[in-house]
Formats: C-alpha cells, sequence, structure tokens
C-alpha cells in the first residue's frame, strides 16, 4: 500500500488502478493483478482524474476534400504506416490563446512531431509535418486528419504529396474518426495541462515538452505489453 501510494503521487494522481499496476510490477518484479491494486487504492481513497471534454471544435473547410480511408482503422502493423494529426486550443495568462499541433504514430501510440504556437495557423500545420517528415525521412504514411483549413490547403496537399503520403480525412461531425489523436490531447490536458493555471507562453510550452517526453518515454500502456510507445518501438524494432 506504501509503494502504491508513493506512486500514486509520484504521477499527480493521474494514473489509475491499470497503470499503478504495470508500474508496481516493472519497478518491483512483482505479479500483482489489477483486482488487487485496485481494491487497495480504493481503500486508501486513491482515484485518478477523469477527463473531461471542453467542447472546442474545428472549423471545417469544404474544399480539396479526401475520403476516409482510415476508416476508424486505428492500429498499425509497422512503425509510420499510420500517421493521424489534429490541434488542440489552450488558453495562458488573461484569457491568451495557444494551440498545440501534434501528430501520432497509430503503430505504438507515440508522439513523432509537435508544435506550439500562438496561433491557429498554416505555419503551425506545415512546420509539425516538416519535423515528422525531417525525423522519418523514408516514411510515407496514411495520414489522417480532419477537414480543418490547414489540412486542406495546397501548401498541406503539396508537402504530403512531396513526402509520397496518402491523405485521408474524417467525415464531417465526426470526432471519433480521428480518435487516437483526440484520446492524446485528453490525456495532455487531464494529467497536465488542466492542473496548473499558466502565466505565460514559455511557461506553457516548457510542460508541453515535459508531457510529451514523459508520454512516449515513460506512460506505460498495457496494449504494448506494458511498455512506453518509444519503449515498445525501439524494442521491435531490435
Amino acid at each position: 500500500m506504501k509503494k502504491v501510494k508513493e506512486e500514486f503521487r509520484k504521477y499527480n494522481g493521474n494514473f489509475g488502478y491499470r497503470r499503478i499496476t504495470m508500474v508496481i510490477n516493472r519497478k518491483y518484479k512483482k505479479q500483482y493483478d489489477e483486482k488487487r491494486i485496485r481494491r487497495l487504492m480504493i481503500q486508501m481513497g486513491l482515484k485518478s482524474h477523469i477527463r473531461r471534454s471542453n467542447g472546442y471544435s474545428t472549423k471545417t473547410s469544404y474544399i480539396n476534400i479526401e475520403e476516409n480511408i482510415l476508416n476508424r482503422e486505428f492500429t498499425g502493423e509497422n512503425a509510420n504506416e499510420k500517421w493521424v494529426t489534429d490541434i488542440t486550443h489552450m488558453t495562458y495568462g488573461f484569457g491568451n490563446k495557444a494551440y498545440l499541433s501534434a501528430i501520432k504514430d497509430l503503430y505504438d501510440g507515440s508522439i513523432v512531431a509537435y508544435q506550439v504556437g500562438r496561433y491557429n495557423d498554416n505555419p503551425l500545420v506545415m512546420n509539425t509535418l516538416k519535423e515528422a517528415i525531417k525525423a522519418n525521412p523514408d516514411a510515407a504514411p496514411l495520414i489522417h486528419s480532419d477537414r480543418g483549413s490547414q489540412y486542406t490547403s495546397k501548401e498541406y496537399r503539396y508537402l504530403t504529396a512531396e513526402a509520397g503520403m496518402k491523405r485521408s480525412m474524417s467525415r464531417v461531425g465526426n470526432c471519433i474518426d480521428n480518435a487516437p489523436i483526440e484520446s492524446f490531447f485528453g490525456h495532455f490536458k487531464c494529467e497536465s495541462y488542466d492542473l496548473k493555471n499558466y502565466k505565460n507562453f514559455e511557461e506553457l510550452e516548457k510542460d508541453i515538452d515535459k508531457y510529451i517526453t514523459f508520454y512516449n518515454e515513460e506512460r506505460y500502456q498495457k496494449r504494448l505489453n506494458s511498455l512506453a510507445p518509444l519503449e515498445y518501438r525501439r524494442q521491435t524494432v531490435a
């Protein structure tokens, strides 16, 4: 119980009984089942944060539309086979807006590229895409997005075509079509962003960097054999 409480506090109450079980079993070389850890956490009153939707939606474009090729097939058999991307908004200071653009690989759930900006504009998305291409120069994935104006722009079409990527887009009003990246944003806000009030852009940006490093390298996932995304990728590549 002492170790469970220590690990729960270490992760700021963000881990529920499933991830706490993975942490305990890996760190202390144990084989506890989830039911036992859940019972102990209930007994100690340890309850993880609950994610809630903020109701924000992206303005949809109706030009340069692509078919929903991904079609909710949210698993990839190989690294850089399927990417999903989107933007989420945040605030800092006295109502100032900031935006996080990210690309997620459906193979291991890792964030392959991201950018933080003060404006929800084309450069934010294009810089994210260029970062992903630079880090994975031989990749030519299917890349899925919503129908936002950045993703239907000529520049986005040009960059993705030049990299040999195939574009896919969600249907109108179907956020579930891009559920994996929405899930990541939900975890980020629940486990990091919502826990603080940010005084300035730099403070917010620093926390985003810290969280994505944690998400990629330390946030264990049951579907990845209790490994973190990049840990899983390195193991399978090796």
